[in-house]
């Protein structure tokens, strides 16, 4: 078994977690917890199906595609091709939530860009509000709770962007990639490249596009003690800010784990 791990974990040099990669492949092999080989390795035999799913990630398919899960926050999530992977620095948007709202809970939750519904399920993981997610795409099947239990019964609905009107104010927290911040030409790993959704990455040229759009709607859309929290990539804090900023909105900036910039909190200036 431990062999088996090693073995693999060195063929995915092309991984940053190659160890972890390999040892999440042998659990879902075996249909087990990871930390049930960690504790007792010698307790299991290596499956036969554990070659096959080694050879899917030499083809640099992404871990959460082949085990079918990801956890996020505070929910553990099923994961499919066609639905953007959860990533831990988008946690961040929930951590800049938190700081804003600063114990009280926020009413209503509007995700704007909501694709499979990742941040807001972990919203209303943590808030009791009413949550509304938004996209021009139909709503995906290919991620949802891994729980047995439904806590978020009633709470989450989807609407179309042509149901939105001005009047609608409501706190707002865009999804994890949502709006779509990357530029066009930007080389990126094959395992997000090759795999995973275009439309959740990738917003022109300077990837600002999305943003342009984005900015001139939040006013209408954050309601009196709401903020908009929205993800950015690591070099766009100053030219998204710049956008926000120039309908009138408050901004104050977040880091993610890496201490890069990730999350912006947009809201209305208080009023004196």
């Amino acid at each position: 078994m431990s062999a088996a791990i090693a073995t693999a974990a060195a063929q995915f040099a092309f991984s940053a977690t190659s160890r972890l990669d390999a040892e999440l492949l042998m659990a879902h092999a075996l249909g087990v917890e990871r930390n049930a080989i960690l504790l007792d390795p010698d307790r299991y035999t290596v499956p036969d199906t554990f070659a096959a799913l080694v050879d899917r990630r030499l083809h640099h398919e992404p871990i959460a595609y082949i085990a079918g899960t990801r956890g996020f926050w505070s929910i553990d999530l099923a994961v499919g091709p066609g639905a953007l992977v959860p990533r831990a620095d988008s946690e961040t948007l929930l951590i800049a939530a938190q700081s804003h709202f600063a114990g009280r809970a926020p009413a209503t939750i509007l995700d704007l860009g909501t694709g499979p519904g990742t941040l807001l399920l972990a919203a209303l993981d943590e808030w009791p509000a009413q949550g509304f997610g938004v996209d021009y795409s139909p709503p995906s099947a290919r991620l949802r709770p891994r729980q047995r239990s439904n806590p978020w019964h009633g709470r989450p609905r989807a609407l179309h962007p042509r149901k939105l009107g001005q009047r609608d104010r409501r706190p707002v927290r865009p999804d994890p990639r949502q709006p779509p911040y990357i530029a066009t030409d930007e080389q990126l790993p094959p395992e997000v490249q090759n795999h995973e959704p275009h439309a959740a990455l990738f917003a022109g040229a300077d990837g600002l596009d999305d943003y342009r759009i984005l900015a001139e709607q939040l006013p209408a859309l954050i309601a009196p003690g709401g903020a908009a929290v929205i993800e950015i990539g690591s070099t766009q804090a100053p030219p998204v800010t710049a956008l926000l900023e120039a309908q009138g909105l408050h901004v104050a900036l977040h880091h993610d784990y890496g201490g890069n910039p990730r999350a912006l909190v947009a809201s209305h200036a208080p009023t004196t």
